[in-house]
Order: structure tokens, then sequence, then C-alpha cells
């Protein structure tokens, strides 16, 4: 479009389109430059029409702060340093609680099985409501109820602190550039406490099909009910935890190693997301990504009794009680397969022989995957009933520390790979029962909810061939 000839307006609009134009030969992003341009233009202008009063001192203080943390350079190495130290306090802090509140509620399932006993009550519905649906939510409560006690106080503290939209800022870019929606990096977030509140958290991004991307994605960042698994698989065969001392040195050190292996997952699940949210938006959800103005709030000082009292009773009472409603009939289930038999042999059993073949092909086995499916309920419940299958019992186990569970496994051929490739699978693979719940509730769709289910696992099932197929090829040319 020709410009007006003359006066200072045209000779700006004139220098203005020469730079979009030296921006779009320099292959840059035209978009970006144009905001970019327009916010220098706007503090520019502020700068020369803004009067600050004593306040300046606290907004300068924060303007360099917000140089450091939404910085091109160090914003995301910060984002990703606090968020280690989140989860490194959350599984250090946890581990003792956790073991406590276990031994308390095991230990009460005696006075659970006297009851029945003195009531006179049959075998079986005393394995199925106690060594079943009992054990199994007591295992949940255990392991899953200490770290979302620290953790969600944590992650709510960094939100009333103000920093959560810095990390949206951050992460705009990435997720624009993936076709996806610059929100999707805080529905991302609330995926670590659960993958079922992140899906609730996408009613925050107003385009219907941005938002049915950040649901079909939640799942790619491990929820808190993936951590027990993803923790103690790392500490067992990646930290040292399982063979070295667990005390002192030999505890930190091991604390530190799985909190590096867990937070390399961590962001191997973020880029899965960028690059499944490409292929989604590229594929059956093609679209524009659609703009959104993302006002940065000033840094506030968190009312820390009032965080804690609003992240137990909003944030981990609730996930805990969706957990157990879905645990404790994954609990009768478990038992049922492990006593009943099928030509002489447990179901439970039958069922990691059939699923063998695959299990193998995928670096695991087939009790593994057997372990996976039976845990679509509950996620925390796939290492007891990985232990049960293993061991040949006929209910939920609990195991007695991290060295007794690397000898079990260890025992059943269990390797690095195998760790590393069962790692993956947690990571990738359908989301659990009360996560399916909620998509359908939001999606109102059985189409879109089974889509949210393939898709994570079929992406799990290809990572671990590769990943196997890769080390026993190297394997193999070096032996």
């Amino acid at each position: 479009m020709p410009l007006p000839s003359g006066g200072p307006v045209s000779a700006e609009l004139r220098r203005i389109q020469e730079s979009y134009r030296d921006a779009a030969a320099g292959g840059h992003d035209v978009r970006d430059h144009i905001v970019g341009s327009i916010y220098r233009r706007a503090r520019e202008v502020a700068g020369r029409a803004v009067s600050r009063d004593g306040s300046r001192g606290r907004l300068d203080w924060e303007r360099r702060l917000d140089d450091v943390l939404t910085s091109r350079w160090a914003g995301i190495p910060v984002m990703l340093a606090l968020l280690g130290v989140v989860f490194w306090i959350t599984l250090a802090g946890a581990n003792v609680p956790s073991e406590l509140l276990g031994r308390l509620l095991f230990g009460f399932q005696e006075v659970l099985s006297g009851l029945f006993r003195a009531a006179g009550a049959p075998a079986w519905l005393h394995g199925v409501l106690v060594l079943g649906v009992y054990r199994c939510v007591a295992w949940v409560v255990a392991v899953m109820l200490p770290p979302m006690a620290i953790f969600f106080p944590l992650f709510t503290l960094l939100e009333d602190l103000g920093y959560l939209p810095r990390v949206a800022f951050n992460l705009d870019s990435l997720f624009r550039r993936a076709g996806a929606h610059g929100k999707q990096a805080l529905t991302m977030s609330m995926g670590f406490g659960c993958n079922a509140a992140g899906v609730i958290s996408c009613r925050i991004i107003e385009s219907p099909r941005e938002r049915l991307i950040a649901i079909l994605t939640n799942t790619f960042v491990p929820c808190n009910g993936r951590f027990p698994t993803l923790i103690a698989l790392a500490a067992v065969f990646f930290g040292g935890a399982g063979a070295a001392a667990t005390a002192g040195t030999g505890a930190t050190y091991a604390s530190v190693a799985a909190t590096g292996v867990v937070l390399g997952l961590i962001v191997l699940g973020v880029l899965m997301t960028l690059l499944v949210s490409r292929f989604l938006s590229r594929s059956v959800l093609r679209g524009e990504p659609s703009a959104f103005v993302l006002e940065l709030p000033p840094y506030r000082v968190p009312q820390v009794g009032r965080v804690i009292v609003r992240s137990i009773l909003d944030r981990t009472l609730f996930v805990l009680g969706r957990a157990v409603s879905v645990a404790a009939p994954a609990g009768a289930l478990v038992w049922i397969l492990a006593n009943v038999t099928l030509g002489g042999q447990p179901v439970l059993l039958c069922l990691g022989r059939l699923l063998g073949p695959l299990g193998r092909l995928m670096g695991l086995d087939g009790f593994i995957l057997t372990a996976f499916v039976l845990a679509l309920p509950a996620n925390e419940i796939v290492l007891p009933v990985l232990l049960m299958a293993y061991l040949g019992v006929g209910s939920l186990l609990q195991f007695e520390g991290l060295t007794a569970l690397r000898s079990v496994l260890a025992a059943h051929g269990w390797t690095w790979l195998t760790a590393a490739c069962a790692m993956l699978f947690s990571l990738m693979h359908f989301p659990c029962g009360t996560t399916l719940l909620t998509i359908f509730k939001e999606t109102g769709s059985h189409r879109w909810t089974a889509l949210a289910a393939l898709l994570p696992t079929g992406v799990g099932v290809a990572a671990c061939i590769a990943v196997a197929g890769l080390v026993r090829l190297v394997s193999h040319l070096l032996g």
C-alpha cells in the first residue's frame, strides 16, 4: 500500500515498513518483530510521558528482576532451576512422612483383619475388602499424600508470588511456534500436580481448538501419581540408592541424582508436549494460533498461611479424594485377578505371559505392561501390582525400602535399560481413569477421550522400542 508523502507521520510509517521488510528478508518471525516494535515504542512513549512517585524504586527493582526471569537466555534456565529445587524439596521431604504414613495405614490392616475374623467373615470377602481394597487405598494415600502436601503449597507460593505468568511468558513463543496457545504453559504446569487438574485448567484457553490441543497433550508431563514410580526407579538404578548406604552422604547423592533423572524426564515431557502439539495443529486440529495479551502482575509477598490452607483443601485433598475413589475398585480387581485361576494359573500371571512379546520388544516384560494396564484407575499402584505379579502372591505389597525393591527387580532380569524404558513408558502412556473421565466431561466426546489415551500410549510404545532397539544394536556392534 503506498504511503502518503511528506510529514513526520509518513516518515515514521515508512521506517516501520522498511524494518518489517528487513526482518522478513532476514528470516525472522515478522509477527514477533511487530510485537517487539510495538512494545519498544510503547515503552519509549511511557518513558517520556509517565512520571513516577515514590514507588519508582520498587518498579525499577521489579524491572531488573524481570530482565533476568523473562530474558531470552536466562529465563528458561532459571525456570528449570526453580523447578528442580521444588522437586528436590518434594522428593527429599516426602520420604520420611510417606514411610511413617505407610506404616500407620498398613499396621491398621491387622486391626481390620482381626475384626473380620471375629465376625466370621469368609476368606474371599476379607481378601477383596482388606487385602484388595484397603491395601490399595492405603498404598495410594501413603505414596501420594506427602508429596502433594509439599508440592502443591510450593507451587501455590510461586503462583501467589507472581512467577507463573513469567513462566507462561518464557514459553509463549515455543507454544506459539508449535501452533498452540501460550496459556498452555500454565495448564501444563498444573498437570505436574495432577493431569485431571491440568485438564480442568485448560478452560482458561478461549479458543476451542487450542483448548483441545492443551487437553490432549496435558498427560505428557508426569503427574503426582507417576512420580512414585519415576522416583523409585531413578533412585534405585541411577541414584545408587539400592546398592549403597541410604543414610548421610549416600542418601543425599541418591536424592540429587534421582532429581536430575526426574528433571530430565520432565524436560523430555515438555518437549514431547510441544512436538505433539505441533503435530496436532498441523493435522487434525489445523488452524492459526490465536494471540493473547499476557499481563505480568507485580510481585507480591505470598500469604503463607492462606496459601497452605488453600492448597491443602482445594488441591491436595480434592485430588487425593478422586484418586482414592478409583483406587478402591482397582484394588478389588487386582486381588481377584491374582487369586482366580485360569488353567491352573492365576489370571494375573496369564496376562503377563500374553503381553510378554510386546513387552520384550519395548525393553520391558509382560508383567510390567500388565501392571501399567491394571494401574489404569490409579498410576500409584504400578509398582505394588508388579511386585505382586513377580512374587506370585495374592495381595498388594508394601515394599520395604529401595534395597528390597532393587533385589526383587534384579532377580527378574531388570537392568538399567529396563528401568529406563519403564520410566519412559511411565512418562508417556494412557492417563489414569480419573483424568480420562475428566477429559470426557470437558470435551463431551468419546472420540477425543479415546485419542487422549491412544496418542501418548502410541508415542510411548514407539519411544521404548526405539531406545531398546538402539541400545541392543550398539551392544551387538560393540560385543
